[in-house]
């Protein structure tokens, strides 16, 4: 009886740390961590989830966000945790939370463009700010490639306000021109330079109709793709534009995805993989979880013939197995 019980117990031990390694599917796909804010990419046939971590209480007012995260998957089912490999302690000038994030490659480097705020000093007044890490592996290490930030709140004036600098999305278009897109209020883009490190000219300012904040771009066909959380009502709803260049103009196409459950933001992360297109976002679902607490998800994502997005249907299911 004793050799059985230290059998269960070695199994029980194993399968706590399985749970704990890999995170297995539906909505939330992942459940003992709250994760927000996903921003993945495809490299070597493995998808990569770049998320941002919640970490307030239950009665917090406000967010409490530490770090930035790594999952990977091949199946889309099941993930596995990284744990948390870049947080503004990495970067000498910043200060405060570690709020949306994306990742991009590009000649064999993974670049992390982060946003969280700048210490008030000779160069900023403090305000929100975007930073960018590099490394040679999505898991890193990563390191300051700047030694400063890319994009600080005096760069933009636009907004009256000092967190309007927020929420990078980036991408590299069919003649290599890198781009950035950014913003709360207001929607920014500027040109990168071939080392992802520099800006490319002015900052270029736009209102699409509802936008607040978290866009996402991206090209499908010969369409772009802007990708936000809107104003329209609270909590925010995802919306989109479209345009057949990425300096715009864009036409406004409508509502894809409305609010999410427990939770008064949502975010987009978007993604093809392995002939399906998959939309990634957050809600407040879990125990204990809540706008300041919240989980990623993953349902999928489908198109009509002109392009056009259908209306994202959210589950409790999420998505089946990838074979």
């Amino acid at each position: 009886m004793l050799k059985h019980r230290k059998i269960k117990h070695l199994a029980v031990n194993v399968l706590a740390v399985f749970i704990s390694t890999f995170c297995m599917a539906q909505n939330p796909i992942i459940s003992h961590v709250f994760t927000a804010d996903p921003a993945p990419i495809v490299y070597r046939d493995t998808v990569f989830l770049f998320t941002s971590h919640d970490t307030a209480s239950t009665s917090a007012t406000n967010y409490k966000m530490p770090d930035w995260r790594l999952f990977s998957s091949t199946d889309m089912v099941t993930w596995k945790d990284y744990g948390s490999i870049l947080s503004p302690a990495t970067f000498s000038w910043a200060t405060g939370d570690a709020y949306a994030a994306q990742c991009i490659e590009r000649n064999g480097k993974f670049y992390w463009y982060v946003s969280t705020f700048h210490k008030k000093d000779s160069v900023s007044s403090g305000g929100a700010a975007i930073g960018v890490a590099v490394a040679e592996h999505p898991a890193g290490p990563y390191k300051d490639l700047l030694g400063k930030a890319l994009i600080i709140n005096e760069m933009t004036t636009d907004m009256k306000y000092g967190w309007d600098d927020i929420d990078p999305t980036v991408m590299i278009d069919d003649n290599g021109q890198a781009y950035m897109f950014w913003g709360n209020g207001s929607c920014k883009w500027v040109k990168l330079k071939e080392n992802m490190m520099e800006v490319d000219g002015p900052i270029t300012t736009f209102k699409p109709k509802n936008y607040i904040e978290g866009p996402w771009v991206y090209k499908r066909k010969d369409l772009y793709y802007l990708v936000y959380a809107s104003a329209g009502t609270k909590p925010e709803m995802i919306e989109y534009c479209t345009s057949k260049s990425i300096e715009g103009p864009w036409e406004y196409r409508g509502i894809i995805q409305e609010n999410v459950p427990n939770s008064f933001t949502t975010h987009p992360g978007i993604l093809d993989y392995k002939g399906k297109s998959y939309f990634f976002y957050h809600n407040g679902v879990l125990p204990t979880g809540g706008s300041y607490r919240r989980s990623i998800c993953i349902d999928y994502m489908y198109y009509n013939e002109d392009g056009t997005i259908r209306k994202i249907i959210q589950t409790k299911e999420g998505v089946a197995t990838v074979k």
